[in-house]
This record gives structure tokens, sequence and C-alpha cells, in this order.
């Protein structure tokens, strides 16, 4: 919204979200929650009507505690779900610098991250097809903003697609920016009179802050109006950011000189100040401002001539650049003395790009800092390149006990963004001129710390560290300690662990980071254990889904008994595929891919509709040739539609109701051919076709309607067994002229006396 020079004046968000659902019945809009006083938004639905034409309808916000969302659903904490159905509801989220970091499931950071609130509100969506709100951000700061959309938590059941309607959401947001132009800038020591037009006018100035600042102070004075009376007026400095807005505000009252000091200022940042009248009446207001700057005076000279030096002979310098490194050494005494003149001692850190969104920052002096009392060490970690703030920034520190004199001496760190911590044993809350840090403390009894930011803002990030004692600071005034400093930036913490995958996800043309998490872990990094899977618990489920496929050995025995052979080879290839894509699928440790996890799934897929098909078939008592072009055909379609949609619903219901047709037509005909009900024998209805009809259904129902993501492992595993039953009581008997196996009339090593079946064909009458 923003750009270095040309600050916005405002800035306005507009967030339309659609959905397609069946109509519901209408319900009274619920308030929205307000931003802040300075913040307006509105609410506009389209409710169409019967005819198709509809009328627009408004409704301004009215002001509330702003609620969290938690659980998909945008409530106050500790009260109930709202009573609207759950797809009526979706939540934004607002940050400014960095996505921002949601957490709507409710689970468990992992240690040592530490997590900032968004700002958020929730839409509630009525009987209206489309909504549209409204977001309004006087003097934002400048920079990208992110805004991130989440439904609620769906209710985990798995839905055969094609079954279910679906409900789609569609989100696009737009921003419209209101910008000044020709804004006066404000030299820093130089007094300069501006003036207030009215109070609806107020006046806005800005000022660049230089590097290496330390503090400013602003000084108002002179503040008198048109008509000659003590005027009052108030000075607003830096930009809003959501939610926590760090602006500092004044108000000056009369002529007398009002100033405002802040400590650590953004560096090379313009700073936007503005100046608005509290008078009642239209007269214009006079006022003379000044803005100085105390500057800091760096040291570490030696670092400096080191990073020189690197740089020369990692770009190919001339062989004599080498030597260069001698001069900086003879300089070090120097730099020593220097030390206690200077403010801060700055190291150098490279920054070494590894991979998307995966950076590791080296150290020139090494791994070990030195930090001392009396100025604090400060190392610069770049995340300004756009493309860093998707991911998950890493500090690890780790104090050397035997370079500390003192045992109860601390080494104070602080992490921030846009300018460092000057001042660590004076602020000990790690707070800057207009943000809040990170602080960090390693010990003698604690010598190890970690910190992690998650999505952490585009922007220059310091590490301070300063060595404090409890007494005061002469008292280690000549301690030096040492402390190893390991940064980098991941895009996700400890790879998601063992029980997550890390993802890399692109969103117009910006990549994040995700972990997605299985065998019941949660969390941002997969560490939240509340609903996660025991050992125990996944073999069982694995030796669930793997040996309920052992069920089909009845139904293959059946087939081979009745020369079934074609159908048995079908249920056997099913048989072995199922089991190992189970085996393969399993979201914790046992897990067993004996080939690529795409093949076996098409394999077990292709195996499950095909012996559905040639089981209908079989049952038809069609004549052999046009059973088995039925047979070759159907698989050569069947293998196409599961190549173009694999979880269609129609790849399982289309054959299954061209087969149904089939067999229905073929037994009408033999019922008509016979003038008999086909099949005639009772006893074939009772004890086969009807209880495999009724597990064909059970099953059916099981696998359509019954299964979630809980219950999976035993409600699938009793699918398998469902059908292998289903199918070893469908299959019709074999053939009267077919007689059983008989292995000793195979294996006969005499004459054999061969019969004619042709000739007793023509004889019977």
């Amino acid at each position: 919204p923003g750009q270095p020079g040309r600050p916005c004046r405002g800035c306005c968000c507009c967030c339309c979200s659609s959905w397609r659902c069946p109509p519901a019945a209408p319900t009274a809009p619920a308030p929205t929650p307000c931003m802040s006083p300075s913040t307006s938004l509105r609410v506009h639905r389209s409710c169409p009507s019967t005819a198709g034409t509809g009328m627009p309808s408004s409704s301004t916000s009215t002001c509330q505690r702003t609620p969290c969302c938690y659980a998909g659903s945008c409530r106050h904490p500790g009260e109930k779900a709202p009573s609207a159905p759950a797809w009526r509801s979706l939540c934004m989220h607002f940050r400014h610098g960095a996505p921002p970091v949601i957490n709507p499931l409710g689970t468990r950071f992992p240690a040592n991250a530490t997590v900032r609130p968004s700002y958020n509100i929730s839409i509630t969506l009525s009987s209206a097809v489309q909504n549209t709100t409204f977001v309004n951000v006087t003097t934002p700061a400048a920079g990208d903003w992110f805004i991130a959309a989440h439904l609620p938590e769906a209710a985990g059941r798995i839905e055969v697609k094609g079954f279910s309607t679906p409900c789609p959401y569609m989100f696009q947001a737009d921003m419209f920016v209101l910008r000044l132009t020709d804004m006066p800038v404000l030299e820093p020591g130089v007094p300069m009179p501006h003036t207030v037009v009215s109070p609806a006018k107020p006046l806005h100035v800005k000022v660049f802050v230089p590097k290496h600042a330390a503090g400013m102070r602003f000084q108002l004075s002179s503040c008198v109006t048109s008509e000659q009376r003590a005027c009052t007026v108030r000075v607003l400095l830096g930009s809003i950011t959501l939610p926590q807005s760090f602006q500092r505000s004044l108000t000056c009252t009369g002529s007398i000189n009002c100033s405002l000091a802040l400590d650590s200022p953004p560096w090379e940042k313009w700073l936007q100040i503005m100046v608005e009248s509290l008078g009642t009446t239209n007269a214009s207001v006079s006022v003379e401002m000044l803005a100085s700057f105390t500057v800091c005076r760096p040291g570490s000279t030696s670092s400096f001539l080191n990073f020189i030096s690197l740089n020369q002979s990692q770009a190919g310098a001339r062989p004599g650049a080498a030597g260069s490194l001698a001069p900086a050494a003879g300089q070090a005494p120097h730099n020593v003395s220097s030390q206690r003149s200077s403010c801060l001692q700055s190291q150098p850190v490279v920054r070494e790009d590894l991979d998307v969104v995966s950076v590791r920052y080296r150290l020139l002096n090494g791994p070990s800092v030195p930090v001392s009392s009396l100025a604090p060490t400060l190392l610069l970690l770049s995340l300004n390149t756009g493309m860093d703030s998707g991911g998950s920034l890493v500090l690890n520190l780790l104090l050397n006990k035997t370079s500390v004199s003192l045992a109860n001496a601390t080494v104070a760190a602080c992490v921030s963004a846009a300018s460092p911590v000057l001042s660590l044993n004076a602020t000990r809350n790690c707070s800057t001129a207009f943000s809040q840090g990170y602080p960090l403390s390693v010990s003698t009894s604690s010598a190890e710390a970690m910190l992690i930011v998650l999505y952490p803002q585009t922007d220059d990030w310091f590490l301070s560290l300063q060595l404090l004692c409890p007494k005061g600071q002469g008292e280690c005034s000549s301690a030096e300690a040492k402390v190893t400093v390991l940064a980098y930036l991941t895009p996700c913490f400890n790879d998601c662990g063992p029980y997550g995958q890390c993802s890399l996800l692109r969103r117009h043309g910006y990549l994040y980071a995700g972990c997605s998490c299985k065998a019941g872990w949660g969390g941002w990094s997969c560490t939240d254990d509340t609903k996660a899977q025991t050992v125990g618990t996944q073999n069982l489920a694995t030796l669930l889904l793997t040996l309920s496929n052992l069920m089909f050995l009845p139904a293959i025995a059946v087939a081979v008994h009745r020369f079934y052979l074609v159908e048995a080879s079908v249920y056997t290839y099913t048989m072995f595929f199922s089991t190992f894509y189970h085996a393969c699928d399993q979201p914790g440790v046992a897990v067993l891919c004996i080939m690529d996890y795409d093949t076996l799934q098409y394999c077990d897929f292709l195996g499950s509709v095909v012996a559905i098909w040639v089981t209908i078939l079989c049952m038809a008592r069609l004549k052999k040739i046009l059973k088995y072009v039925l047979f070759i055909l159907g698989t050569l379609l069947i293998a196409m539609s599961l190549q173009l949609d694999r979880r269609g619903v129609w790849n399982m219901m289309g054959p299954c109701l061209f087969a149904l047709f089939i067999m229905v037509t073929a037994w009408v005909h033999h019922g008509a051919k016979r003038r008999h009900c086909y099949p005639s024998s009772w006893k074939r209805w009772v004890f086969y076709l009807l209880p495999g009809i009724t597990l064909a259904f059970i099953a059916i129902s099981v696998y359509a309607f019954m299964e979630t993501n809980e219950n999976y492992y035993y409600t699938h595993s009793i699918w398998h067994v469902l059908v292998a039953c289903s199918v070893a009581f469908l299959l019709p008997p074999r053939d009267k002229h077919k007689k059983p196996w008989a292995w000793p009339q195979k294996l006969t090593c005499r004459y054999q006396i061969c019969q004619n079946d042709r000739e007793e064909l023509y004889a019977v009458t």
C-alpha cells in the first residue's frame, strides 16, 4: 500500500466471498466486530428472490469485543458455538509484513515458538449468494499485507465423490489505495513551521530515519491558532499494523513546548507524522516541529575488514588480496580500545541461500560471538527478499560456561525487526519504538536457549546480546562471555517431525510452507500428540486393513471349485494389490511399499471395480464367448475411466449398473424361455442370493456413508470382509455338464476311456 517517500493515507480492502449451496432458510445477520475507532466495516448482502432478481441491503456494523476464531467458528472465548450451520461461517485474518499465523483447530505449537495473534473478522453467510465486506485502514504501514481465509473444520467424513453435494467457496480480495502526494519532509535538526488548516484536514509530514539511529526526539512548539488563542493538537507518530498498533501519541496544549522521545526507531525508513487539531472551531493552527536523532557509532572495524577480504577472495580477486588479513589483525588492539567508546559491536554475518525458503546465516568470525557488558553485540539477519516470510526463523544460543568468569552473570538477547534494541540493561521487555521484540537469555544455570519465529515479517532482523550482572554493570565491566549463535531460515521446523510432511504451497505467486500431519498428530510442526495414534494402534490398523483382504480366499476357492478360473484370477489380483496398497497407505510407522504408491492405488481401484464387473456378469450365465468379450471390453473401459478420474463415483456405479442391466435381461430371457422363475430353486434364493445381496448392500452402506477419518481402519476392513463374503455367496453353481475336480482321474498314467459328448448330446431326446 505504500512506498518509501509516498506513504498511504488510507487503505481499503474489499473481501468478496460467495458460496454455492442448497438454499437455506433466511436468518438474521449476526453483528460484525469493529476493527478499531479509526476503522469502519460494512457488510453488503445480495438476497436473490424467487424471480431471480434481488435488492441489495446494507447494514452498518456494531462495535463489540473482537472474537477469536477457534475451531473454525468465530466466537468469544468461553462461549458456545453459534447455532448457525458451520458452512455459513467464514474467518479472515489480516497481518502486515508476513502471512498470519492462525490456529483454527486449537492445536499446540512447538516448544520455543512465538505466536503473535493476527487480526481476524468473521463473515456469517446467510441466504445471500454473495457477501461483500469493506475494511478501512487509516495510515497503514508500507509493505505487503496478507489476508488468509479459512472455513470451519470439516466433519471428517470420507465421502464418495458424487454422493454428496459440494459446497464451494470463492474468495476474492481487492485493495483500493488513497495516496498522499507532495507530503512535506521534515529535515532532522531543522525547525520547520507548518499550518493545520482545519480539524477536518490534519497535517501529514514525514521524516527519514537514518541507519544507526539510537533514538529520536520529536518536539512541537509555538502552537497558536489563527484567532490568537491557545490551541490543542494531537500528534500521531508511526503507522498502523494490525492487530496491535504501536503508534505513539502526543497531545500538546497551549504554546508550551512538548516533546516525545523514541528509542530505537526503524532504520532507513520513512516515519509518518500526523498533526490534527482538537479544537471545535474551524480556525487554522500554526505549529513548529523539530526532529533530532541520536546516532550510535558501531565498532568492530576488524570484522568489517575481514568481511571485505572474504568477499574479494570469493570473487576471485588478485593473488595478493589474501594478504589483506594481516593489517586487520594488526588493528586488533586499537579495536579493543575503541570498543569502550562505541555503543554497539557489530558482527558481520553472511547470508547463504540454500534452497527455496531455506537460508543459513554464517558468522565470519566464527560461530562464537564475544559478548561484553559495555556495549551490546549486534548481528544482522537479512530477511528482506520478499520470499522469506513463508518459513520459520530459528535461533539457537549456546553459552560457553568456561568463558564466563562470574557465575551469576546472564547474557540477555533480543530479536527484533526493523531496528535493534540497544539498551538491554534498561529495556528488559525487548521493545523498540514501534514494535515488540522477542527476548532470550542464557546463563550458567541455563546455557541454551532457542527461539522459533513463525512466518517472520519481511524486514531486516537484528539479534542484540549483552552481558548483565545482578549488582550492576560495574561488577562485570571487564568480563566477557562467548555465545555460539546458530541462525537459519527453514520451510518447516524440524522438517515436520516423523509424523508430518513439509509442503511448499504457492498462492498467487507467493510461496509459503506448511506441515501435513498424519497418524492423528497435529499442530504447526506436527508436535501435538493430543489425538495421536499409538504404535500399537498403527500396527492394529495396518493388520486390519491388510489381513481383511484374506477373506477373498474363500471366494477364490469357490470360484476354482466351480471352474470359474478367470474370476478366480481377478479375485487373486484384487486381494494382492489391495493388501499391499493398504500396507503402503498407512500414515504411521507400520508402512510397507513394494512399489510406487500411485501404482498400487491404481491397481487396487482397478481390481476392485473389475471384480464387481466379472462377478455380476458371471451371475448372468451368458455364453462363454459373449461373457469373455464383455470381460475384456469392460476391463479396458474401466481402466480408461480410472485414468481420467480415479475417485469418480461413476467408475464403480457405471459398470455395476450396466452389469446389473445385463444380468436382469439375461435372467428374464432364461425365465421366459423356461416359463419359470430364474433361478428356479428356492434354496438358491434363500441360502445364496439373498445373503449375498444383503452383504453387498451392507458393504455399500458402510463404504459410502459410515467411513470417517477416525474409524477408517475398521470400517474399511468391514467393507473388505463383506464384499469378499458376498462374492462367495453370489457366484453361481458350475455348469451341469462339468464334473467336479477329480484329481486321481486327472493324474492317471494308464489307458483312459474317452467319452464322446457330441454323440451323447445328439442321442438325448
